[in-house]
């Protein structure tokens, strides 16, 4: 029983950033499996955006209409310059904040699996679960989402796939083994009830365990696989960033030293 709802469980959160280790197609955000490295901080708010250069702290401001500051003095632009900057900036503010979308998207997923197993065999303590994962959830919006901005940093991205995913089957598979243990009368009574159901045959019982615990598995599969696409596209955009920022750099030499993204080739 317990290894039913650990696969459950367990699985779900290393397929939200990654395939098995086994199969060689191992994806997370970090700068090991993407195409580019991510350097510097962003912070993003509805009206300005702020890359900070991570050797020196200084700071490159673009407002909304596309001006450019560095340590609070203007960068004289063009109007073709000055559109340059508004587009990237856009993209920048469409396409960071899905790290977290994918992320939490990833905690939802889990949170399905939990369910149904807690469905499957009328486990009332297992609403800690839900707790927690709500828990989860939070830390994740604080760390990207920091007083009305969006906020990432090089640390950020090349350290939170995998601390993440760490860090959250460890505390899944406790608080799994906490339920369980709680739950003892409750699960018994169930094996007995779907024992029943199987006629005695324990033959039957065990396919009918195993039944279930693939209709889970599969159930979560594919929301995992969409997730596990999500985060290959967006590594794919991030190179296309990376670019646009080695053109800006040359349109725009004070520009240097302010990318995000660098194309490891």
């Amino acid at each position: 029983m317990k290894k039913i709802a650990l696969l459950a469980a367990m699985t779900l959160s290393s397929a939200s950033f990654a395939h098995s280790q086994a199969d060689n197609t191992h994806v997370q955000f970090s700068s090991e499996q993407c195409e580019v490295d991510f350097q510097n901080d962003v912070r993003i708010t509805p009206d300005e955006l702020f890359i900070t250069n991570s050797n020196n702290n200084s700071k490159l401001r673009i407002t909304d209409n596309g001006q450019v500051f560095i340590d609070g003095a203007v960068i004289a632009l063009n109007t073709e310059q000055q559109t340059a900057v508004a587009n990237y900036a856009d993209e920048l503010r469409a396409k960071l904040p899905q790290v977290a979308n994918i992320a939490l998207d990833g905690i939802k997923i889990a949170g399905v699996a939990l369910e149904e197993v807690a469905n499957a065999f009328e486990l009332k303590e297992f609403g800690s679960l839900s707790s927690l994962l709500k828990d989860v959830e939070s830390e994740v919006s604080e760390t990207f989402y920091q007083q009305g901005a969006f906020v990432m940093g090089e640390k950020t991205f090349n350290e939170f796939g995998s601390n993440f995913e760490q860090q959250f089957e460890e505390r899944i598979e406790t608080a799994v083994e906490g339920a369980m243990m709680e739950s003892i009368g409750s699960i018994l009574m169930a094996i007995g009830s779907q024992m029943s159901n199987s006629g005695g045959d324990m033959a039957a019982f065990e396919q009918r365990m195993k039944d279930m615990g693939q209709q889970i598995e599969d159930k979560v599969h594919m929301q995992a696989q969409n997730i596990e696409q999500q985060a290959n596209a967006l590594c794919g955009q991030f190179s296309v960033i990376a670019k646009t920022e080695s053109q800006l750099q040359q349109q725009i030499p004070a520009f240097s030293g302010y990318q995000l993204f660098n194309l490891k080739h």
